[in-house]
């Protein structure tokens, strides 16, 4: 790790005691320990390293840093009620870990959350002296589904959306000096409603798994001061050499400056001033002059003359520093961020196929996907470690990309992908907000709130270099309009590729033919993937889910020493699958080879420019990942398999 990114990772102070839960005297909670079930199925490496005290302490936005900030991470009061529980319970159940979800032995719980449930959670906090006059801003990362807020008993508002991030600005709901109290309550449908939910049901099975209810992000504390930014937009112009930088803020009415600065280490590579602010235009009557606060955007561009390129190979990352400052210069707000100089598109290689292209150069990815779920988090990772591991994992396998399935990681997962160099097609969450025999919606109100978290997703992630293309659907779920979305998905960020759906149904729009099994070539304009290929697995003694129920498509057969189909989606049950031994490693060795020498072979008579193996874990009772699910046993020796994978050993081209 080098010294210019370690701000980015350390564990900054936690301010004010904010990772311990502190009960209040009207809403005690029942006295209990927080500690993993004993019941709990399967435990990572890392699970031993979660405490009250240690629980993602890390900044969670690595693409947007202020100095300041307050972790609210760590021992909640929980309770569940009828839905219709209206107001917060006097009385608590016990301790809730955040940020897993209640589903998760991590929680400390590892309870369903049902339709007709309300979880709430309850803590105090304290705010540091330091931050006195200046604004305080409530994060949260994420919350599934439908979220409520409440501060000092005022309602702060509502949110939905399971996987999208939230702000409320609390400055005006704390009170004095002293213990603040938070109150949070959630819904959660799961399979019962539209709402975007990815492969989350009420009754795990085959390729469903475990649901993830209330809060499975961080949730945090930021002072910002009255004039501060509010986001950043990074576009690298590969070819001309310039970062275009949209600066969005928000501010008293006038105008402040501000300045950005591109570092290479401590060396300053380019820097670029302007103004951030706008006439405010009073109208009516005096009373209603009152405006204090406004929202501004304002773009600069910076020349980065030589530009050091990201690639999964040398993933470089240039550092950025935004500042705002008053008439007399001084800095009144700082945030630090990120990017690396890639372009990504489609073109014609040399022989005239139809290929993405990165940095302007044909670019083949094998890769795998990625579930992102984890035995004792569920949706979140244990610690920042394992997210990071999921990414060395793949890079050490030979792959230079993976397909995050149905799923939005943190903001750190991201980090990490940029940092290490790994390729990332980003599916969006999937629900029953469409018919996709019809390419209708299923409502209006279905249809309007995916399509804007989908939105939001793009908007909140689109920095990171690592992630190079967007799809909306996987094999019809949710699936509607789909042109529609192939076309808006675009225009709202024209320096990604966009991928109309995964495996079906095609309806020819976006840069990308993506098939699932088989062989994907070119269709017209659209350069072709496998984004779903393999389904090979064995079981892994004492590393693995459910013996019993554990399954895969295709396995391997110890007394013949042959493939044969595996238990399919618990057909078979009293059968386990077999288990991995010298010999079924040999197998799975000799498929993920073949698999992948099979794609290298046909990467010109055929035109595919990316094969993805189904899975890089196993996931739940779904065996056909390359590591066991808690990440502790290769199934394939990367030595072995590796070569294959990154075409370093691919056959001769035709």
């Amino acid at each position: 790790m080098t010294a210019k990114h370690r701000w980015l990772i350390r564990r900054l102070t936690v301010l004010g005691g904010a990772v311990l839960a502190l009960g209040s005297p009207g809403n005690p909670a029942r006295a209990q320990e927080w500690k993993i079930p004993a019941t709990a199925p399967l435990l990572t490496q890392w699970a031993k390293e979660v405490s009250p005290t240690n629980a993602h302490p890390e900044y969670p936005r690595p693409a947007l840093v202020r100095e300041d900030w307050q972790d609210l991470n760590g021992l909640w009061d929980y309770a569940v009620t009828a839905k219709a529980a209206e107001q917060a319970p006097r009385v608590y159940d016990g301790k809730i870990l955040v940020p897993y979800c209640i589903e998760s032995a991590l929680s400390g719980v590892m309870k369903p959350l049902t339709p007709q449930d309300r979880l709430w959670y309850h803590r105090t906090f304290t705010l540091p002296g330091g931050w006195a006059g200046r604004r305080v801003l409530l994060h949260f990362e994420a919350v599934g589904w439908e979220t409520t807020v409440y501060l000092n008993g005022k309602n702060l508002g509502s949110h939905r959306g399971g996987y999208d991030a939230f702000t409320f600005d609390i400055t005006g709901a704390l009170k004095g000096e002293g213990r603040q109290e938070l109150v949070v309550s959630d819904l959660d449908p799961t399979d019962t409603g539209w709402q975007l939910r990815g492969k989350q049901v009420l009754h795990p099975i085959g390729c469903s798994y475990t649901a993830c209810s209330g809060i499975w992000q961080t949730v945090w504390l930021e002072p910002v001061p009255t004039n501060s930014v509010d986001a950043l937009k990074v576009v690298p112009d590969v070819k001309s050499g310039v970062l275009h930088l949209t600066v969005d803020g928000r501010i008293a009415p006038g105008s402040v400056a501000v300045e950005a600065t591109v570092l290479d280490g401590s060396e300053k590579v380019a820097t670029a001033s302007g103004t951030l602010g706008a006439e405010f235009i009073a109208a009516g009557s005096p009373d209603r002059r009152r405006n204090r606060l406004m929202w501004v955007t304002t773009d600069l561009d910076l020349a980065v003359k030589d530009a050091k390129p990201w690639t999964p190979d040398t993933p470089f990352l240039y550092d950025l520093v935004v500042e705002l400052k008053d008439r007399d210069g001084k800095v009144v707000d700082t945030v630090r961020s990120y990017f690396g100089m890639r372009s990504v598109g489609a073109g014609k290689d040399e022989k005239g196929v139809e290929r993405p292209l990165l940095n302007g150069k044909p670019l083949i990815m094998a890769g795998a996907l990625d579930q992102g779920y984890w035995p004792d988090g569920v949706y979140t990772a244990p610690t920042d470690a394992a997210l990071r591991y999921d990414i060395e994992a793949a890079r050490k396998l030979g792959m230079n990309s993976v397909r995050k399935h149905v799923k939005m990681e943190p903001e750190r997962w991201y980090y990490w992908a940029d940092k290490l160099g790994l390729l990332v097609l980003q599916d969006m969450p999937t629900g029953k907000e469409g018919d996709p025999e019809t390419d209708l919606m299923t409502s209006p109100a279905a249809s309007m709130q995916c399509e804007g978290e989908k939105r939001l997703l793009i908007q909140q992630r689109w920095n990171h270099p690592s992630i190079i293309e967007w799809c909306p659907f996987n094999e019809g779920w949710g699936q509607h309009d789909t042109l529609r979305y192939a076309k808006w998905i675009k225009e709202l960020d024209p320096p990604r590729l966009v991928d109309e759906a995964s495996g079906f149904n095609l309806h020819g729009g976006g840069d990308v033919n993506d098939r699932h099994g088989g062989f994907g070539g070119p269709s017209g304009n659209r350069f072709g993937i496998v984004s779903e290929d393999g389904g090979y697995g064995v079981d892994v003694e004492g590393h693995c889910w459910s013996r019993e129920k554990d399954w895969t498509y295709q396995t391997f057969d110890e007394q013949t020493g042959r493939q044969i189909e595996g238990q399919i989606r618990n057909q078979n049950p009293g059968k386990p699958i077999p288990i991995l031994t010298p010999a079924s490693k040999n197998w799975m060795n000799g498929q993920v080879v073949k698999m992948y020498n099979d794609f290298w072979h046909n990467k010109v008579p055929r035109g595919m420019s990316g094969d993805f193996f189904c899975q890089l874990t196993d996931v739940e009772v779904e065996c056909d990942g390359l590591l066991s699910y808690d990440r502790a046993v290769f199934k394939v020796d990367p030595e072995v398999v590796g070569p294959a994978i990154s075409g370093a050993s691919r056959p001769t081209e035709k």
